[in-house]
């Protein structure tokens, strides 16, 4: 019979008729049902008629064979004949066999198809086949085609049985294997999914699997039973002295066994279960397996109970949530359905679900019990979009966006890239080790009879607007020679009486703030004693907002102008990314996380604390100590960009958003409820870090000339890490930043895009910042005006 007869032709793809009679006795129809009564055997889900995908760029006896082959079998059958619409098909019918032409190249390249096809999600259990020439001489090695992606290989033969025979060892050995995996998939959902405890060991009672139901019921995670034997789980006392060996005597024959059994949870409580246990015949006719089903006795009733109960308090919690303290007192959460009802640890699954409950209870476990709560008496749309809603709250990276890459600004990816990674790992044998030649002491020169009262008229000067916004550093910085950081920090902690809370003398101060200075790196362009004076400056101007002093304590205000001090002490003038892929001494000790900000935060406190002669905690109560370091610290640590969204985004939820709903519920009357958002300790967190962070990077909310001014000292120290890149061999982390191509307008445009913008939106709200705002907008379209003329330069040029 021709295959013409048989199909219908297209342009594109040809697509068999497919009998699909019920009585038709298909080879596979008439196989699967000898292992019905025993799925130890055989899965006892029946297939149905395999989809097969034949790619042949042209008509011809080998294909026309498979055709004939495929309708005899009464297997379905779909034909394309270039590899666009082979891969159409395939991703529309997802076949179960692809037979594809490999005999002539000059058609198409059918190791390239098969790696197209095998890259796609839903071709795992799909199985390939080559048609491949008959050899000339030597026979051909298989290996490429493997690696491509093929499971065997068909040398050319058009004989119609011949083709058919290979579609049916292919049916019953592939394909069959492959159909099988997949139901096996089915399988263990149905097991994660089941609420009886379910224990699979092998031959030699070595645990390899327990379901969600069984880690919950026994307070077992996975992780601490599989590859165990079962004698070395614990076992009740409970159980008769032979009932073991009743158990194991019945199993070891091939029969099952079935009875009351007391288990030993975790915590060593003993639980009366009814246990069956079933012997799995295997190859060889052997026992492989024993599958053990297991659940508790008179419990149902019980966690019913205690399901009515959650829902009832979940809905109270959700009404009087707003006029409660969150803090005191957790939802009393053991169980939302019969599984692991006793209370032990929950686990969420798929569409249950679950998670570990804990005895000290975190705000986002209370969260997501009150949402497995609602659920259960949903509708199924509610329900389901509840599940996307668990599945989000499942992730750690709540605040950080998923940062797409495809149609980008390479400015904008390079810097994202560049401020939110920690390296590409080390891809070089070369070493940047950190220079420890520089000094972590005062020298000698820089030790000087100053005070407050004897500050140079031309220094004091420079210094008189220093409460102003529009405070110029730079003139400062050439004042000072380069030592900005000294005379504004004495200005400044004593505006905010610091000497006066730490019980310091101002030459301890003093001294504090040279030998800090001096292990800035004058040499850097921008990460040197100036930027930590400018951030100083910003901290100093935000801790005067009127919304900033209702939330801070006097010793939050002192942590950080402190903070704003030491922030970037030591810095390289690289970034973590570079430290990282260079292998160097901080990124191995600090494990490659967050490196500079631990080393600022580390070095600060060693050099403070290790003389006398600057220690400006020498003087203050223990408890006090500890508060203010772990402030600083926690400060320090939010300058790091990788959790630059998570700060703004909790800022922003916690904080701007609830103080919102206020004002438009009944403006700030209620100003009670108004004063426990901006005081509670989380919030008191919150907003320091997002008052450091905004300090940190506020050069594009600056006055034009400083904004260009720091805008030139940062493209500077990332030319110098590029220049440096390419020398070592490194890997490039900021490919824009290279100083002949670059165009410092756009990745300008691109900072203030990704991180300024929004930021400071966030925090104008909360601190009323309207000059700050102008600013930012004049400076947004001063970067745009030359961009727009295709300039590169930090100024136009001169008319």
């Amino acid at each position: 019979m021709g295959c013409a007869s048989s199909i219908h032709i297209s342009d594109r793809v040809v697509y068999h008729s497919g009998k699909e009679s019920e009585d038709s006795h298909s080879p596979q129809q008439t196989n699967t049902t000898q292992h019905q009564g025993n799925p130890a055997s055989g899965l006892p889900l029946k297939p149905l008629s395999s989809k097969v995908l034949l790619v042949f760029a042209k008509e011809d006896s080998q294909s026309n064979g498979f055709c004939w082959a495929c309708e005899k079998a009464t297997f379905r059958c779909s034909m394309a004949r270039t590899p666009e619409s082979a891969l159409e098909c395939f991703l529309e019918k997802h076949h179960d066999l692809v037979i594809i032409d490999h005999r002539h190249s000059r058609h198409f390249d059918a190791e390239a198809l098969c790696r197209s096809i095998r890259a796609v999600n839903s071709s795992e259990n799909t199985v390939i086949v080559a048609v491949v020439k008959r050899p000339d001489r030597e026979e051909a090695s298989v290996m490429p085609l493997i690696n491509a992606g093929f499971n065997r290989r068909y040398v050319e033969n058009a004989n119609m049985m011949a083709c058919y025979n290979e579609l049916l060892q292919l049916e019953h050995g592939e394909v069959r294997a492959q159909f099988k995996l997949r139901a096996g998939n089915a399988i263990f959902t149905a097991l994660e999914q089941s609420q009886e405890a379910i224990e699979i060991t092998s031959e030699d009672q070595v645990i390899q699997y327990v379901n969600p139901a069984y880690e919950s019921i026994m307070g077992y995670q996975q992780g601490e039973l599989i590859g165990k034997e079962i004698i070395e789980v614990p076992k009740s006392e409970k159980n008769k002295p032979d009932l073991l060996e009743t158990i194991n005597s019945c199993i070891r024959k091939g029969k099952e066994w079935q009875g009351i059994y007391y288990a030993k949870k975790k915590n060593g409580d003993s639980i009366q279960q009814n246990v069956k246990i079933t012997p799995v015949i295997g190859q060889g006719g052997k026992i492989r397996h024993y599958v053990s089903i297991n659940w508790p006795l008179n419990d149902n009733n019980k966690s019913d109970k205690t399901s009515e109960r959650v829902q009832a308090e979940s809905q109270t919690d959700i009404q009087s949530s707003k006029h409660k303290d969150r803090r005191k007192g957790s939802l009393d959460v053991r169980s939302t359905t019969s599984r692991g009802s006793d209370g032990s640890s929950q686990r969420r699954h798929s569409s249950m679900a679950r998670i570990h409950s804990m005895t000290i209870e975190a705000p986002i476990t209370k969260v997501i019990n009150i949402i497995n709560a609602a659920q259960e008496s949903s509708p199924m749309p509610v329900a389901e979009a509840l599940d996307r809603v668990l599945e989000i709250l499942r992730t750690t990276e709540l605040y950080s966006p998923q940062l797409g890459t495809k149609d980008e600004d390479p400015h904008t990816n390079d810097l994202v890239g560049g401020l939110m990674t920690d390296g590409l790992r080390r891809l070089s044998g070369n070493e940047y080790i950190l220079s420890t030649k520089q000094p972590h002491h005062i020298p000698s020169h820089l030790i000087t009879p100053l005070s407050l009262n004897d500050i140079p008229p031309r220094i004091a000067q420079t210094m008189e607007n220093e409460d102003s916004w529009d405070f110029d550093i730079v003139n400062l910085e050439a004042a000072t020679l380069k030592r900005p950081l000294t005379y504004l920090g004495l200005k400044i902690f004593s505006r905010f009486g610091v000497c006066e809370f730490l019980n310091c003398p101002e030459a301890t101060l003093r001294s504090w703030l040279q030998v800090i200075e001096a292990n800035y790196h004058s040499t850097n362009s921008y990460h040197n004693s100036s930027h930590a004076a400018d951030v100083l400056h910003a901290t100093a101007y935000f801790l005067c907002k009127e919304r900033v002093k209702q939330s801070l304590d006097p010793i939050d205000e002192v942590a950080a102008l402190i903070a704003a001090t030491v922030h970037d002490v030591d810095h390289p003038g690289r970034t973590n990314s570079f430290l990282c892929n260079a292998g160097s001494e901080l990124a191995i000790l600090y494990n490659d996380t967050a490196v500079l900000e631990s080393h600022h935060a580390a070095l600060a406190f060693q050099i403070t604390t290790r003389d006398d002669k600057c220690n400006i905690f020498k003087n203050i109560e223990r408890n006090e100590y500890r508060t203010l370091r772990q402030a600083i610290i926690d400060m320090v640590l939010a300058t790091e960009m990788t959790k630059h969204f998570e700060h703004v985004n909790k800022f922003v939820n916690s904080i701007n958003k609830p103080l919102a709903a206020l004002e438009e519920n009944g403006g700030n009357s209620d100003e009670e409820n108004v004063k426990s958002i901006l005081t509670s300790p989380e919030n008191r967190i919150l907003v320091k870090r997002m008052l450091i962070k905004c300090a940190d990077i506020s050069n594009p909310c600056r006055p034009q000339e400083l904004c260009i001014e720091w805008a030139g000292r940062i493209s500077e120290e990332y030319f110098a890490q590029t220049d440096e890149e390419k020398r070592q061999g490194l890997p490039v982390v900021m490919p824009v930043f290279d100083r002949n191509t670059c165009s410092i307008p756009k990745s300008q445009i691109s900072f203030i895009d990704y991180f300024i913008t929004d930021m400071f939106d966030a925090w104008d709200a909360f601190a009323d910042l309207p000059n700050l705002m102008q600013h930012l907008d004049n400076n947004f379209k001063y970067w745009k005006g030359l961009d727009e003329r295709k300039l590169h330069s930090l100024r136009p040029p001169p008319e």
